[in-house]
């Protein structure tokens, strides 16, 4: 046979979960033609997340060369920094997603869901990734940043750019790399406007308490400062995007769980939680191992290029019973939808609340839902893996 782990392959990009299950059963520690070594199962990727000998780090390793010519001027997001700076980062930002905080969002949220449906049962049917799970999450994350939402063109290509950048360079299209410069440079021009907007007129918003946590001693380069909006504007709505259209694709794949939904809304929140393991919006999770780490499949040399299958691991039977089965009741539900550790995702809370809006608002207003095309297309994107649209028929 051939690879068993082929993100090239585009058999695999449109269902990667047969390739998964081989992994699983027969290669949990797989040596990969292209270099890397793929780790699958639950129980040895919660190790290597726990792991203090990983770094996230990769200027790091050894054979560490910047993709771009001055990225030696660019400060990579918290995501990819180790404690201190990580922790410093992280910490002046956690402030605007405790779940207090996030929870003031919902009636901003809910009547964002409501325009949307209202339009939906007025015509019968809905796009849901252009009308639905791009608007609401990318409204939300600029509001709360700061982002005048009428600029969301601005970053809308930045932004599909950067997902698809965090995949191996080796899958890269051609072009992609000259592209991706001359966004950031755009990007980094548009930021740099909005900053010194701020400075001269602070709002009630993140980038405003970003500025004046700095005047209060805890400073922020401009390009830190410009890393963290770059990856709470991208972060905060790419994956949303994902998990909202996989609800929505579950719902139609699976009428007996949308209908239990339906008969008892308290289920939302476990649904949401489902869609996370079932089909979650992230796909790899990358590690630079700075020691030789043991795992139950074998030994991870320093320095490995790492690679975790968080979606493979969702569906171990080591670690789920009957993995493949959709079930929004499902007990014990510890997923690694949202990592695990010191990165697990700051926006979790938020996402989570514009997920349980979304489809929580689905089933409460529809008696059905049909979905026009199955499967759907999907992005090119293997990290960041979503379906580029989603056509579904509603009846109220």
């Amino acid at each position: 046979m051939g690879a068993m782990w082929d993100p090239i392959d585009p058999a695999f990009r449109a269902d990667p979960y047969p390739a998964y299950r081989v992994l699983l059963e027969e290669s949990p520690l797989y040596e990969s033609p292209y270099g890397m070594l793929v780790v699958s199962r639950y129980e040895d990727c919660m190790t290597v997340l726990r792991s203090p000998g990983t770094s996230n780090d990769f200027r790091k390793s050894p054979r560490f060369a910047p993709a771009v010519e001055d990225d030696e001027e660019i400060t990579p997001s918290f995501l990819f920094l180790d404690p201190p700076d990580h922790t410093r980062l992280r910490g002046l930002v956690s402030r605007a997603f405790t779940p207090r905080r996030v929870d003031q969002l919902r009636p901003r949220a809910q009547q964002i869901a409501d325009e949307v449906f209202d339009r939906a049962a007025a015509t019968g049917s809905l796009e849901v990734v252009g009308d639905l799970a791009f608007p609401l999450p990318v409204m939300m994350i600029c509001e709360l940043l700061g982002v005048p939402a009428e600029d969301v063109d601005e970053f809308k290509e930045w932004s599909a750019a950067t997902a698809r950048g965090l995949d191996p360079s080796f899958t890269w299209p051609p072009g992609l790399l000259e592209r991706f410069q001359e966004l950031r440079r755009r990007a980094m021009d548009y930021f740099g406007e909005l900053i010194a907007r701020r400075r001269r007129e602070p709002q009630d918003d993140l980038l405003s308490g970003l500025l004046e946590a700095e005047e209060q001693g805890d400073h922020l380069t401009e390009h830190e400062l410009f890393s963290t909006l770059n990856l709470l504007l991208i972060a905060g709505h790419e994956t949303t995007v994902n998990l909202i259209a996989n609800g929505v694709l579950a719902f139609g794949r699976h009428p007996d769980q949308f209908a239990l939904v339906q008969d008892d809304p308290s289920l939302i929140r476990g649904a949401v939680e489902e869609v996370l393991r079932f089909d979650p919006p992230v796909h790899m999770m990358g590690r630079l191992p700075v020691e030789d780490i043991e795992l139950s499949c074998g030994t991870i040399p320093a320095w490995s290029e790492l690679v975790m299958l968080p979606a493979a691991s969702s569906r171990d039977p080591g670690q789920f019973s009957d993995p493949d089965r959709f079930d929004v009741a499902r007990a014990d539900n510890r997923h690694l939808g949202f990592g695990f550790g010191i990165h697990h995702c700051l926006g979790a809370p938020l996402a989570r609340l514009e997920a349980q809006v979304a489809l929580g608002t689905l089933a409460r207003r529809f008696s059905s839902l049909e979905l026009v095309d199955d499967p759907p297309p999907y992005k090119d994107n293997i990290t960041l893996r979503g379906v580029a649209s989603l056509e579904v028929k509603l009846a109220i």
